[in-house]
Parts: structure tokens; C-alpha cells; sequence
């Protein structure tokens, strides 16, 4: 197992996954363009670095963290980037959701410069790799994923390699496909019980081991009941993703009209200001078009 790895993003998801990397005993160089993220996990025992560079010239394995596939590129091929200061051989493991027709061809670009790519997206959020149980789809060459399963063994409590290069990529699309639509159907069904005037929450209860029961309906009825809006991800981000698999759908002559109708809505209401709070902000664009925003 590498046992000294450079994070490279460390925003929420990325700051969550560092601090638990240097809970569970990993030597960790981190980069950020914020030098207030990188302090955060200094102060609790990672090692800053200037650059993306210099992080990568110290470790075995690179994780990223990142919010688009410009970002990452910038942050792998970029002046002062992750290619510079990276040795032959290092494992670049990209945990940041992006497409995976560029991931394909950052992995290509990759390894000419002697880096390998697997491609390693989560599921789960803040609140799973708090407990080191996230759940990881992965794209690339069989050993280089089974080197970076063992490197995030302290994250995850599920990983799977999905097949070649993007694959992981192409599976988290189908991931946010259903938690998209999940997130608004649980907040649909929301609205619904609070107009017929039933107790919303007792309704997961009510609920609990049947056809209808899941994840999203256990944590999220409660949180859009109380209009719980803290960030555990972002509207926006959603958007990011769901625009991703629409555009997988439209290169694989794949039908998704109801995907179509969620990215709408999560447009609608990111151009309404609303891009960066959580999903549980949903339950805002039921109140209709002449009532207030929530504070």
C-alpha cells in the first residue's frame, strides 16, 4: 500500500476525504488554489504544498478532487500541474465526477507522460466518508485499480471495477441519473403530504421495508420537511452531472425524458440563486413562481 499520497482539491468532498485519509494514518501533501482549504488539513496533520507539483513529487499515488474536467486537466497537464513534479509510474486516481469520454482522453494523455489513470467517482457524500464508507465505481487497467483500492480502503465501504478507463465515470452518470430523480420524487411526494395534511414525518417509518423505501426517502423527507438546507452537496453540482449523462445519452441514441425534466427543474433553480445550496433546496421550486424564497 503507498503509504504518502498528494491530494489535490480540497474543497468539501475534498477537505472530507483528506481529513479522513490523515485520521486513518496516511502521510498527506495536499494543494488547493485556496490556501485556507489546505490549512484546514494542515492543522489537523497533512503536509501543504505550493504547487500540484510539489505535492505530486512527493508521493506514489495522486488523488483529485475537483469540480469539472477543465479543472482537472489543468490541475493533471497544467503549468505547475500534477505531471510535472509526478514521477514514471505514479497512480493518478481521479475521485471528481466528470465525463467519461474525457476521462478516456486524459487517461491516454496521461500515460505518454508515464502516469496512470484510474478513474474512481463516489457516492455517498460527506456524511459516508466521514465513517470510511463511501461507495467507489472504477474505470482502468485491473492492477492499477487494485492498487488504488487498497490505497482508499480507509474510504469506502464498497468498490467495484466497472471495466476500462471512463467506465467508473459512466456509471456514477447512472448514479446521479437515480439520485436525481430520487431527490425529486422524495421531494414531489413531500409537497404532496404536507398539502393532504399528513404527518410527513412518520411517513419513512411508514414506509420502511417496503417497495417505496430507500436511502434518500429515510434521510431527505425529514430534512425537506424541516427545510434542512445543509450543504452536504450542491444543486449545481447536479446540474453538472446530469447535463454529463445527457450528453452520454445523446451519444448513445438513449432515451431520457425523465432525466430531461429533473435537469430542467435543477436549472430552473440555479438560475433562481439557488445553484449552491443542498438538494434538500428542491422542496423551493414546489412553492410555486409568487411565493418567497426561504431565508
Amino acid at each position: 500500500m503507498t503509504d504518502t499520497i498528494a491530494l489535490i482539491g480540497a474543497g468539501a468532498m475534498g477537505g472530507a476525504i483528506g481529513a479522513r485519509l490523515v485520521e486513518t494514518g496516511t502521510r498527506l501533501y495536499v494543494y488547493d488554489r485556496d490556501p485556507d482549504k489546505v490549512a484546514a488539513l494542515v492543522a489537523i496533520g497533512a503536509i501543504g504544498a505550493a504547487s500540484a507539483a510539489e505535492a505530486a513529487s512527493k508521493a506514489k499515488a495522486v488523488i483529485l478532487s475537483l469540480n469539472s474536467a477543465a479543472i482537472v486537466r489543468a490541475a493533471v497537464f497544467g503549468p505547475q500541474g500534477v505531471a510535472e513534479g509526478a514521477s514514471e509510474g505514479t497512480l493518478i486516481i481521479d475521485m471528481s465526477s466528470i465525463d467519461p469520454e474525457t476521462t478516456k482522453a486524459m487517461a491516454t494523455e496521461g500515460a505518454a507522460k508515464g502516469l496512470r489513470w484510474v478513474d474512481s467517482p463516489l457516492s455517498g457524500g460527506i456524511p459516508r466518508v466521514a465513517i470510511g464508507q463511501l461507495t467507489l465505481m472504477q474505470g482502468g487497467a485491473e492492477p492499477d485499480v487494485a492498487e488504488a483500492q487498497q490505497i482508499l480502503a480507509n474510504l469506502a465501504g464498497n468498490q467495484t471495477h466497472m471495466g476500462g478507463s471512463g467506465a467508473g465515470q459512466t456509471t456514477k452518470m447512472i448514479n446521479q441519473v437515480l439520485c436525481g430523480l430520487g431527490f425529486l420524487a422524495v421531494a414531489e411526494a413531500t409537497a404532496l403530504a404536507e398539502a393532504a395534511g399528513v404527518d410527513v414525518l412518520k411517513i419513512p417509518q411508514a414506509l420502511k421495508g417496503g417497495r417505496a423505501d430507500s436511502a434518500l426517502l429515510q434521510e431527505y423527507m425529514p430534512r425537506y420537511a424541516a427545510r434542512d438546507y445543509r450543504r452536504t452537496g450542491r444543486i449545481d453540482n447536479m446540474v453538472k452531472d446530469l447535463n454529463a449523462a445527457q450528453d452520454l445519452a445523446r451519444l448513445t441514441h438513449t432515451a431520457m425524458p425523465l432525466t430531461a425534466i429533473c435537469a430542467e427543474i435543477h436549472r430552473m433553480l440555479t438560475a433562481a440563486g439557488l445553484g449552491g445550496e443542498d438538494q434538500a433546496a428542491l422542496m423551493e421550486f414546489f412553492k410555486g413562481p409568487n411565493k418567497e424564497i426561504s431565508e
